[in-house]
């Protein structure tokens, strides 16, 4: 169970209503080849306050939501550069490693753009290791400890939806070689691994201006701030088409990470729009199915369309 939202039976209700809708419109998704999270912000609304709430009470303050197999663990793709993004600040907080231009670049590029490339760098700077050949049995060691300290920060949050997550990979283009490939195991077991859950309450903690500093969240929120009539890029995508801000009417304000593969296909998005409440929406989904570029518009439109049947708390 989370301990950072309220599970509301309103939004339980409708939560199961929607996903009705889901499997009846497509019938190929399976029932455990999804996972959803969503948080309802009840006025007065706490979050993208521009910091003028502080921590302490910021996480005093109940917020209530619907989850479905939300501590489910699932490759999350490039939706763990939203946890480098926020280790790298703590970094840059406490003087662990110094502001460039370049990791300034690297790290625009891995939100923004996605980049697997500036993701190399960051999880580089983050953790002092490299990428390369396979190491020594000594040096090996070493190394993959260095590897785990991004892990290690976020089990110090002592966040009960961090307690099964794992953060220690980079993410790809072709795949890994050499000491990565090792460190990623024969069968891929010690890939990253992720729940809608934990996704939810690190971008709650962002919006809500309470991540590192509340400097830092606002910094955190620009790279995160998406236009709705973005152009794609050379790749076809841009985290807009195909994913939860497709549906969504053009008053409305969205602030989001998506991930996917040939495997895969998630969002992670926070959602204003004039006269309804703010929401945050957290979607995994797997297989074949997930493929379906239909799919997480679907999915965005339907909690749209519940919105105005929501009472307020």
């Amino acid at each position: 169970m989370s301990s950072f939202f309220n599970q509301d039976n309103q939004l339980e209700e409708i939560g199961l209503s929607v996903l009705k809708k889901i499997w009846g419109n497509f019938p190929q998704l399976a029932r455990n080849q999804i996972a959803l999270t969503w948080i309802v912000y009840d006025p007065p609304v706490i979050v993208n306050t521009g910091g003028a709430i502080s921590a302490e009470e910021f996480w005093q303050h109940p917020v209530r939501g619907f989850s479905y197999r939300g501590n489910e663990r699932i490759y999350p793709a490039s939706l763990v550069k939203l946890f480098y993004l926020v280790a790298m600040h703590e970094w840059l907080e406490n003087n662990m490693v110094s502001v460039s231009n370049e990791l300034n670049r690297a790290l625009r590029d891995m939100i923004v753009d996605s980049s697997n490339d500036a993701t190399s760098l960051i999880v580089d700077v983050l953790t002092g290791t490299t990428s390369g050949p396979e190491l020594p049995s000594g040096p090996w060691e070493t190394w993959k400890y260095q590897r785990n300290i991004i892990n290690r920060y976020f089990q110090s949050l002592g966040w009960s939806e961090l307690a099964t997550v794992n953060l220690n990979q980079k993410t790809w283009c072709d795949g890994p070689y050499g000491r990565e490939r090792a460190f990623l195991g024969e069968l891929m077991e010690n890939r990253n691994m992720l729940t809608t859950e934990a996704v939810a309450r690190l971008l709650h903690s962002i919006v809500g201006g309470v991540t590192v500093s509340s400097r830092r969240s606002q910094e955190m929120m620009s790279l995160l701030k998406r236009s709705l009539n973005a152009p794609a890029n050379g790749e076809g995508e841009n985290q807009i088409q195909g994913f939860l801000g497709e549906a969504l009417p053009p008053e409305a304000q969205l602030w989001s990470k998506a991930g996917w593969t040939t495997q895969v296909r998630h969002d992670a998005a926070y959602i204003e729009i004039p006269n309804c409440f703010p929401y945050l929406l957290v979607v995994f989904t797997e297989g074949k199915a997930s493929q379906n570029r239909e799919l997480l518009p679907f999915i965005s439109q339907t909690i749209l369309e519940t919105i105005p049947k929501i009472e307020t708390n």
